[in-house]
């Protein structure tokens, strides 16, 4: 019996014929299990390169145009010309815009940044605010898109019109056919602030901003591998050393401690605050408070964002409790739309409810004749490339293969959803919606120790596409059990095997308590981690799942 029935299937990653495994084994099942298996691969992802030292062909981008976009920004700080760095309303967005928009002002450039506001301008380039902005700024010449605009063909030729010349930035899929920008940046391979990183290292060489980059990288989940990896690595140290004092006052208000920061601190207390502002308002406050010089002004923005992610985690609660109850049982695409929901959330109810269903999910926010809709997927299934097969119902869209944003009319809705499920139908296998724990390496507990630990220390920092290494241990006897927290929620372990005794916590599996009674034999999958308590460190197992045998 799966005592944890999240969790349906364990799938062993690692196999190997060896009895014994010492930690040279143990590190090249961990590192096979990643796709590295090549000995410069191996000091790449233990040793990461200086996001310094890589190199253009490295990150996928043609070089040919990176130095078409530098002499361009170049003439128009020669020329006068006014700047705008066009950003996004997420937090990869808002880094992207950040990053670029300080090294150009550092520079002594005529730049402005722009965020657009979701609900009237909507994502990516706007032909309307274009014209806005030239109007507003007679003398602006350049845009630079950060974290968008892949899909802009048709702004891109209405900025031309005004006398505006374009540079794209952005890692998101593309369509066949390209805008036709006076440069483009594009790979898939980083984030939107990493390629902003990247202009603006190749202007002046730049180490700063790597705070921001890591942030945006980590908050856009992508894969946490090659170049991704270095900026996460190298871009956490500067987090956690940050000077930023719009940061530090958003750490203050959120219960975060420098020199602890990690993927999970960014991924589910910095990004969420950054991003509160553009859900629910307009996120030019986020960008404030990353750039902003007074401590003053830092505090009262920190608060700000604080209680705007209150209020959207309300919001967000509100969708998901209506969107749960619309929930059919079957193995197709949930697709739910309703006048309701609130547009600035509907990607957060989607995750929410792949989270609660294990099914791809999409949430529509009816307004009027045009709907607003947001995708999440489950791992082995494309969203965008599927949505994008039915391209004639879209008015707009965008995205990556786990999640995408599109504009459709309410009328076709149900069209749409009909023809998407007809589509996924033979590609929603049962083994893709079969939720599974990945589990690098089956080992006993006299491998557990020090030296392990310092191993799976060296994987960090951990995420999509780099997982913390999670190891399973069978005939596992449990030797004391208790459950903690409030409302009992969590279950405190003693176990042992090969007489090693080893503590262990189970978060969120209080409710097995009863079934394990003294010396039950369970098999468990869990990762490795140190404990401290009292000033005193101790290994410990932070348990995934639990099977009785």
């Amino acid at each position: 019996m799966a005592m944890n029935n999240n969790l349906k299937r364990w799938e062993v990653l690692g196999k190997t014929s060896k009895k014994s495994l010492d930690i040279k084994d143990i590190e090249k099942i961990l590192l096979k299990n990643r796709g590295i298996v090549a000995n410069t691969a191996r000091k790449e992802f233990l040793i990461p390169i200086s996001p310094e030292k890589l190199t253009l062909k490295s990150l996928g981008l043609d070089k040919s145009q990176v130095k078409r976009a530098v002499a361009r920004i170049k003439k128009a700080g020669k020329k006068g010309e006014t700047i705008i760095v066009y950003g996004d309303y997420d937090a990869d967005g808002i880094c992207a815009t950040a990053v670029l928009w300080e090294r150009l002002y550092s520079l002594g450039l005529n730049v402005l940044p722009y965020i657009p506001e979701r609900f009237s301008e909507g994502y990516g380039l706007n032909a309307k605010s274009i014209r806005r902005l030239k109007d507003e700024n007679p003398n602006l010449g350049l845009i630079i898109t950060v974290d968008h605009g892949i899909v802009a063909g048709a702004q891109v030729e209405a900025a031309k019109k005004l006398g505006v010349e374009v540079i794209i930035s952005d890692h998101h899929q593309p369509t066949k056919k390209k805008p036709r920008a006076f440069a483009l940046l594009h790979t898939t391979q980083i984030g939107g602030a990493a390629i902003a990183w990247i202009l603006a290292r190749e202007i002046k060489s730049v180490r700063d901003g790597l705070d921001l980059v890591a942030i945006g990288t980590i908050a856009d989940q992508l894969p946490l591998v090659g170049a991704n990896r270095s900026f996460a690595k190298y871009g956490l140290v500067s987090l956690n050393g940050t000077q930023r004092v719009g940061l530090n006052a958003l750490f203050s208000e959120a219960g975060i401690v420098k020199g602890s920061i990690g993927p999970y601190e960014v991924g589910f207390m910095i990004a969420p605050r950054i991003n509160a502002m553009g859900r629910l308002v307009h996120a030019i406050d986020s960008l404030r408070l990353l750039c902003t010089k007074s401590s003053q002004r830092a505090g009262e923005l920190a608060r700000l964002l604080n209680k705007t992610n209150l209020e959207r985690q309300r919001i967000v609660e509100e969708v998901v409790v209506h969107a749960r109850g619309l929930v059919v049982d079957t193995k197709e695409i949930i697709v739910l739309a309703h006048e309701s929901y609130h547009e600035g959330v509907i990607g957060l109810a989607a995750a929410r409810l792949v989270e609660e269903f294990y099914r791809p999910a999409i949430v529509i926010s009816k307004k009027g004749k045009i709907a607003k809709a947001s995708a999440r997927s489950i791992s082995g299934f494309n969203i965008i490339e599927t949505i994008r097969k039915l391209e004639g119902y879209l008015i707009e869209g965008g995205g990556h293969p786990m999640a995408a944003g599109f504009s459709i009319e309410t009328d076709k809705i149900e069209d749409f959803t009909q023809k998407l499920n007809k589509i996924s139908a033979s590609i929603l296998t049962e083994d893709i919606l079969t939720k599974k724990l990945k589990i690098d390496l089956e080992i006993g507990f006299s491998n557990l120790g020090q030296e392990l630990l310092a191993l799976v220390k060296s994987f960090e920092p951990t995420g999509l596409g780099n997982p913390a290494p999670i190891f399973a241990t069978c005939g596992v006897t449990v030797a004391d059990a208790r459950v903690v927290g409030r409302d009992s929620t969590h279950l405190k372990l003693v176990l042992e095997e090969s007489a090693t005794r080893l503590e262990a916590i189970a978060f969120g599996l209080g409710g097995i308590y009863q079934s394990l009674s003294p010396e039950t034999k369970i098999d468990i999958a869990y990762a490795l981690e140190e404990n401290t308590w009292n000033g005193r460190k101790s290994l410990q197992l932070k348990v995934k799942d639990l099977k009785a045998i």
